[in-house]
């Protein structure tokens, strides 16, 4: 019986290489200058915009990978959160629904963009620009409400006025994602895993 490895793609040095840079990318966007809104619980940072172009650029699993990578660089005691926090504490904190939606919403975005037909991802800017803005919506702003409600003693009603105050810098930040995500394609067309057939 012969073992199959087109069911099951491994992490080549290159993957794992790519994984660590987009990790980096990560922090480097979270520890710049962060502007406090929402009643100064939760920071805008560029976090949401290098998590989503790492879906995609990446694909879905490596850009899964890159954010658990961050997380679990920031859990371990690095100072990769945002304002230069770290530790398992902010976990526990009224941010922690947003960080776990952040490789989700990596790999719903990465999801969707594997699946556009590939001589159009370099140039569909309107199209990776709502796979981010919908991944966002429904993964980050969603479990960042409910652990807001959780985390932060708010009603949900209070969560959301305080979270709907991020919206209008997503919008940016997506359309900063597509733009950067479709260049990277042009200029590196092979990126994205092959899709099996």
């Amino acid at each position: 019986m012969t073992t199959t490895t087109s069911t099951r793609r491994r992490l080549t040095g290159t993957d794992l290489a790519l994984i660590a840079a987009f990790a980096a990318l990560i922090a480097a966007c979270a520890l710049l200058p962060a502007i406090n809104v929402g009643a100064g619980i939760v920071p805008i940072t560029l976090q949401t915009f290098a998590v989503l172009l790492s879906g995609a650029v990446l694909g879905a699993k490596r850009g899964f990978l890159a954010v658990l990578l961050y997380l679990a660089m920031g859990a371990a005691g690095l100072p990769v959160f945002s304002g230069g926090a770290a530790g398992l504490a902010v976990f526990a904190g009224p941010t922690m629904g947003y960080l776990i939606g952040f490789p989700f919403a990596a790999a719903l975005c990465g999801f969707i963009v594997e699946r556009l037909p590939r001589d159009k991802i370099a140039t569909s800017i309107p199209l990776i620009f709502l796979a981010g803005l919908f991944s966002s919506a429904v993964l980050i702003h969603t479990l960042g409400i409910l652990g807001l409600v959780w985390r932060a003693d708010m009603s949900l009603e209070a969560a959301f006025k305080v979270d709907v105050v991020f919206w209008p810098g997503d919008v940016i930040k997506n359309l900063a994602m597509a733009t950067v995500a479709t260049a990277v394609h042009r200029a590196f067309p092979d990126l994205l895993p092959a899709r099996r057939k």
